[in-house]
């Protein structure tokens, strides 16, 4: 079963920069993709960001040209950092995998999600 973990979690001012871990499997990362979602209290649950098997990143509008999304497949973990962080950036973030074509090749699911860790953005 994969088993996902997010860390680095926790409150900022707003304007500061934060960065989250998402901890995987090295090949849960090169079989599957990885969504970051979020949700803020009292709203649905949006995503934000996916990085692919290959690396290639996509990102929602809403944190376009703010958030960044790596992973070091060697380490097992897939990072979201984020500059200028906005009150309204105040969420649980989980990862979650995502299948790909090759996910079912190597017999890999790819539907986990984490626990999810809390990010308080202060005005």
């Amino acid at each position: 079963q994969v088993h996902l973990e997010e860390s680095g979690g926790g409150s900022v001012q707003a304007g500061g920069s934060m960065t989250l871990s998402c901890t995987a499997s090295t090949w849960t990362l090169r079989s599957c993709s990885v969504d970051w979602y979020r949700q803020a209290s009292g709203k649905q649950r949006e995503w934000v960001a996916r990085i692919c098997t290959d690396g290639s990143t996509m990102y929602a509008d809403s944190v376009k040209g703010r958030f960044r999304v790596r992973k070091e497949n060697a380490k097992g973990t897939v990072d979201r950092e984020v500059d200028t962080l906005k009150p309204e950036d105040t969420a649980i973030y989980f990862c979650k995998t995502a299948p790909e074509p090759i996910s079912s090749i190597r017999g890999v699911a790819c539907n986990d999600e984490g626990q999810g860790t809390q990010v308080t953005v202060s005005s």
